[in-house]
């Protein structure tokens, strides 16, 4: 049987919430993967939710659809890190890998629009 990581690093998008100080859920769509068990995401530095994980790393994890409106199969909770320089270039290979031409593509524009510490990798352990 496989696990609730499989399952949603097998999914195109997830809807990550996280949680501003006051305990406001902000969901956010994203692409998704696995890498060791865990999931992995990407995302810039400066954004929201990269500021919320530092915060409080308590995140909930669902798939849906490409807006994140539309979400299937049950939520799943854990806890989200941020990676360091080496830990982001390995979830920006398997994002790329598992998207194909697209997260290539998306990959290389990234590279280009700024510093490589522009952006940082996610990675999530699901709870149980």
């Amino acid at each position: 049987m496989a696990s609730e990581t499989d399952r949603l690093a097998a999914e195109r998008y997830v809807v990550l919430t996280t949680f501003r100080r006051d305990g406001r859920a902000v969901p956010t769509p994203l692409w998704v993967a696995g890498d060791g068990g865990e999931l992995v995401v990407w995302s810039e530095r400066k954004a929201g939710k990269v500021k919320r994980i530092r915060n409080n790393g308590r995140v909930r994890v669902q798939a849906c659809d490409l807006r994140g409106r539309k979400t299937h199969g049950p939520v799943a909770t854990g806890q989200a890190r941020l990676l360091d320089a080496p830990g982001t270039e390995r979830v920006r290979k398997v994002i790329a890998r598992k998207y194909g031409l697209v997260g290539r593509v998306t990959m290389f524009f990234s590279k280009l629009r700024g510093p490589a510490d522009r952006t940082v990798g996610i990675a999530i352990r699901l709870d149980g």
